[in-house]
């Protein structure tokens, strides 16, 4: 009789979820970012991905990226601060100044504090008309909007150094290496669960009357248990740790959406190359207070008459003397553009890390704050890349691109590594991930 009532009730739960699958179409899903481009453009490319399945999907962000959400065909919702790209610049440049990783959260929060109550409102008003809602990992908090509404609640991570296991240590700390394994997950599990609560509590000294005064309670989540879902927007062939089995974070692959290419730019391309592969430098998003003192000494340092490639980013990077064979780009898709690359310089962002990856070509990294370090060590790992200091880095990038390209072990692996994230669909796995998330939830 017990074995009857176990098979009905089995029975009863597939029916469910078969139900719930037919629905599926009608998913309307609110996704939130905010930073910079490589915050925004991973979400951006599940949002297309979640159009294309037959999702409706609106996207909350700022107004800066206002263009590209909609030229993804999907819906914008304009949430503050309103800034322009100077401001945002210089939200980077103090960003850039901050090493310590708990400070750089503390400082990405602060520069929140002015329209923190604003941008809550404007998201639980979203929230009322979504069955799901998907929200980058740095702002865990929204959860408490998303369980007030009674909505599933899913985070997008970027790095995968922030995914809590105990095989390994929270980023940069270091392997008990002579440790009994044993040892080293209990360990693990104690770092992990003490940054945890150390990160939260910091962050809500920063945040907490802020909130109060906006009627929030304080923040929650954070590493531990960040959603009811994250999905760790990374390659899971190359990156996810062996033997990893946390169900609450998929590795779903790389979600990947560029600029729009342009074909004058690529004939501009072309003809400067000649047909060949050069050397391309960007710094994507990252500023620096001394931006014109630092093109002068890699300029002085940069061999007259190897052909170099400039994009000139959020920093600005403009020439300082007219030189023939260096060709400055402003925006512009990655692939489009690292398609004509022999060599990455870059400054480890997420973001242009798998840009390089997924092209084929090998890397010099010169990080400068937060998860940029992680991805410098992981190319020395993959070896497809060196890694450049930040200081004096204007002076030491000839001699490394020097060792790249006498290195054809470097240009083979990179190129290797290619052909894997070829077999990968992040955007797609991304959308199984979160269709089967609203289904548990539905059948629940």
């Amino acid at each position: 009789m017990l074995l009857w009532i176990y098979f009905l009730k089995q029975w009863r739960f597939i029916e469910n979820k078969v139900d719930c699958f037919k629905l599926l179409p009608e998913m309307r899903a609110l996704l939130t970012s905010h930073g910079s481009t490589g915050d925004i453009y991973p979400v951006i490319a599940l949002g297309k991905a979640m159009k294309d399945a037959g999702h409706e999907v609106r996207f909350a962000t700022v107004p800066f990226f206002q263009k590209e959400v909609e030229r993804a065909g999907l819906e914008f919702i304009a949430v503050p601060p309103d800034w322009g790209q100077d401001r945002l610049s210089e939200a980077m440049r103090k960003l850039s100044r901050t090493r310590n990783p708990v400070r750089l959260l503390q400082q990405i929060y602060r520069q929140s504090i002015p329209f923190i109550g604003e941008l809550m409102n404007r998201l639980e008003e979203a929230m009322e008309e979504c069955d799901i809602v998907v929200s980058s990992y740095l702002f865990a908090h929204f959860r408490v909007l998303a369980q007030k509404k009674k909505k599933p609640f899913a985070v997008i991570t970027f790095s995968h150094n922030v995914v809590p296991d105990p095989s390994y240590p929270p980023f940069p700390v270091a392997k008990l290496w002579l440790m009994p394994r044993f040892a080293q997950k209990l360990w693990n599990r104690l770092l992990w669960r003490a940054s945890d609560r150390f990160i939260l509590s910091a962050l809500n000294r920063t945040m907490g009357k802020h909130l109060r005064k906006a009627g929030s309670p304080k923040i929650k989540y954070f590493l531990m248990n960040p959603g009811d879902i994250a999905l760790v927007a990374v390659s899971k062939r190359l990156l996810q740790p062996e033997g990893f089995q946390k169900s609450s974070f998929q590795f779903t692959g790389y979600l990947r959406w560029q600029s729009e290419e342009d074909p004058e730019l690529e004939k501009t391309l072309r003809k400067f190359t000649e047909g060949g592969k050069v050397t391309i430098l960007t710094f994507g998003s990252v500023s620096f207070d001394d931006t014109e003192s630092l093109m002068q000494r890699f300029l002085r340092n940069w061999p007259t008459g190897k052909k170099l490639i400039i994009q000139t980013g959020w920093a600005g990077l403009s020439p300082q003397e007219e030189r023939e064979d260096i060709l400055f780009v402003g925006k512009v898709s990655h692939d489009q553009l690292f398609s004509h690359g022999s060599v990455i310089i870059h400054h480890g962002g997420a973001g242009t890390t798998a840009s390089a990856l997924h092209a084929g070509v090998p890397q010099v990294i010169v990080p400068h704050f937060g998860d940029q370090f992680l991805w410098a060590k992981e190319i020395r790992r993959l070896k497809t890349g060196v890694r450049i200091r930040r200081k004096r880095w204007p002076e030491r990038i000839t001699p490394a691109v020097h060792h790249i390209e006498e290195s054809p072990t470097l240009a083979g692996r990179a190129k290797e590594l290619a052909d894997i994230l070829a077999t990968e669909n992040g955007p797609n796995k991304a959308v199984q991930v979160l269709e089967e998330l609203l289904v548990e939830a539905k059948v629940d």
